[in-house]
């Protein structure tokens, strides 16, 4: 009997977190590798926000990766959470806002368990990423599109998350 028997949920889940990874180093305005040396947490090593939070607007460019369907669901979503958290966002394609925020967004799973990853890269006016809020959420499973599988449970889940995360590093 082998004393290794990986289920393909098994393998799934331990790729989970290395493919997050991989899609967050995929994005753009990439950020140097710290030393090893370096003892600086990440929180210190973030900009801190330019302007107060009451005086901040958010402008959310159109998501990379995700199919329509799944990019309009999540962005009602995170609408509505940003205005639980008292959040300004600029709603016009191409309106000034202070920050703006790229979001990638991924999907993998099986017939058991779907995952969303996404990745939310707040830059400001000169392109400049200031903070990275990164997170998965699991959904029930699908066969096929993996898309299919991402439902409004997980994608409120992204939203709250992502929002709260974004929040705080705006209130710091």
């Amino acid at each position: 009997m082998n004393a290794f028997h990986f289920t393909r949920k098994t393998v799934l889940r331990a790729a989970a977190p290395a493919f997050a990874l991989l899609l967050a180093a995929c994005a753009g305005n990439p950020v140097p590798p710290a030393y090893v040396s370096d003892t600086r947490t990440q929180a210190s090593a973030t900009p801190v926000p330019s302007v107060p939070a009451d005086q901040a607007t958010f402008a959310f460019e159109p998501f990379t990766g995700a199919p329509g369907n799944i990019a309009d669901a999540l962005s009602r979503q995170i609408g509505a959470e940003a205005r639980n958290q008292n959040l300004r966002l600029v709603r016009r394609v191409g309106a000034p806002a202070t920050y703006r925020i790229n979001g990638y967004l991924s999907a993998s799973g099986d017939q058991s368990q779907t995952t969303l990853f996404y990745v939310f890269d707040v830059v400001d006016a000169g392109g400049n990423r200031l903070t990275r809020i990164v997170g998965q959420e699991s959904a029930p499973g699908s066969s096929g599109d993996p898309w299919s599988g991402i439902d409004d449970e997980a994608l409120n889940r992204a939203a709250r998350r992502s929002i709260a995360e974004l929040a705080a590093w705006l209130r710091r």
